[in-house]
């Protein structure tokens, strides 16, 4: 292909908006959540049908994959869009808003599953001058249930290589309404942080509140461990390889005369990376037990391990944010200046590949950055009007790596 790969794309992807809103507002109004999403499926094989790709659909999930190939050989793209909601409900007012009760798009996935099917759309149109592979994952369960790894293991990769070269770049975009509507953020090395958690319950001795020498009271004990565990991350934590400990939940107790015997904390643990993660699961263990064992009591420790550190290969983060640079201009493609503490199962896949994922600004117009509902909330939306630059992004991404086939930069 001759000319550059990036002409006329932006325009292509706002010709697609009112597709792109119409097919986010229809999967924003019937919010599936985990690993089953038979109506979100539905919509996305109706919007890409009559597209030509080859299009398979998976047995432990209700995952698509379409890959489209080019008229010449090359390399292979992929590119991935989530598709599942959050279990909460919707406050926004908005008249397409969630008709599920306890399930709303809180997270822009919505979003994320329309603009790849926009870009699947503006790529089929240019599949003549396409010299390699593009496949478009369209994944379920990234809110906790680690869908991207269901599909690695159900042969993601080799389904996206069958005939053709290995995946050499895999691209993701996430949208974001703390950034400024339509800017492209990125960074390489870790972008997202794990996400690991963690039960403890202390056990002690049952007795009467008015007698708490004749017992073994476990809630001081838990309120210390609480208190240590914050001491332990700023003391025994790198301020420069952070980590984040919440302790969420407490319970303990059933009424007010009686001392329980147990009193149980769940929480979540943060880190950039897998040194420090690692470290910080080992202290929380150690801390715990100390604690309760001063008090003559007994920490139970139960570790749960989560999403890894989401890690951008640098090379492909700064191929996507030039790619965004052409599209949109210097000022809307920034560096991301540290991690966000937030985590993906996207690290799955850049455990296996080199790849990276960008942020899309989507804060609505008019809203101050101290106003803004972010992702997660009852009460998160998005600009719509952004969506063409996250079309664009995605393709853009895909055209100029097979234009340009930089494999040996990456890595």
């Amino acid at each position: 292909m001759t000319g550059d790969p990036l002409d006329g794309v932006l325009d292509e992807a706002g010709k697609l908006l009112d597709d792109v809103v119409a097919l986010r507002r229809r999967i924003h109004e019937q919010p599936e959540l985990g690993l089953d999403l038979p109506t979100t499926q539905a919509a996305v094989l109706e919007a890409i049908d009559g597209l030509p790709l080859a299009v398979t659909t998976g047995t432990a999930t209700t995952s698509v994959v379409a890959v489209l190939d080019g008229d010449e050989p090359g390399p292979t793209v992929l590119l991935r869009g989530d598709m599942d909601a959050l279990p909460m409900p919707e406050d926004t007012g908005l008249e397409y808003a969630s008709r599920v009760d306890g399930a709303m798009h809180a997270c822009g996935h919505d979003a994320h599953t329309a603009m790849l099917a926009g870009a699947a759309h503006l790529l089929s149109a240019r599949r003549a001058r396409l010299a390699g592979r593009v496949v478009f994952m369209f994944q379920p369960g990234e809110e906790g249930a680690a869908g991207a790894k269901h599909m690695l293991d159900e042969g993601l990769l080799a389904t996206a290589a069958a005939g053709a070269e290995p995946v050499s770049m895999a691209f993701a975009i996430h949208q974001s309404p703390n950034i400024p509507s339509g800017m492209v953020a990125c960074k390489g090395q870790a972008i997202m942080a794990s996400a690991d958690e963690f039960q403890i319950t202390v056990r002690g001795r049952g007795g009467h509140a008015s007698m708490p020498h004749h017992a073994g009271d476990p809630i001081p004990v838990a309120a210390e461990i609480i208190s240590a565990i914050q001491s332990m991350v700023t003391r025994r934590v790198d301020a420069f390889d952070p980590a984040v400990v919440t302790v969420a939940k407490v319970r303990a107790g059933t009424t007010t005369n009686v001392i329980p015997e147990t009193a149980t904390m769940w929480g979540t643990v943060r880190a950039v990376s897998a040194r420090t993660r690692e470290a910080v699961m080992t202290e929380l263990e150690r801390v715990a037990r100390g604690i309760a064992s001063a008090h003559g009591a007994a920490a139970e420790v139960e570790l749960l391990p989560g999403y890894p550190v989401t890690v951008n290969d640098a090379a492909a983060a700064r191929f996507a944010l030039d790619t965004a640079a052409a599209l949109v201009g210097e000022r809307q493609s920034v560096e991301l200046p540290q991690p966000v503490m937030g985590a993906e199962d996207w690290s799955y896949v850049l455990e296996q590949v080199p790849g990276a994922m960008a942020f899309l600004g989507t804060r609505p117009p008019g809203v101050a950055p101290g106003d803004v509902a972010p992702n997660h909330s009852n009460r998160m939306v998005l600009d719509e009007q952004a969506l063409p630059v996250g079309v664009a992004t995605y393709a853009g991404v895909a055209l100029r790596w097979l234009a340009e086939r930089p494999t040996d930069d990456a890595g």
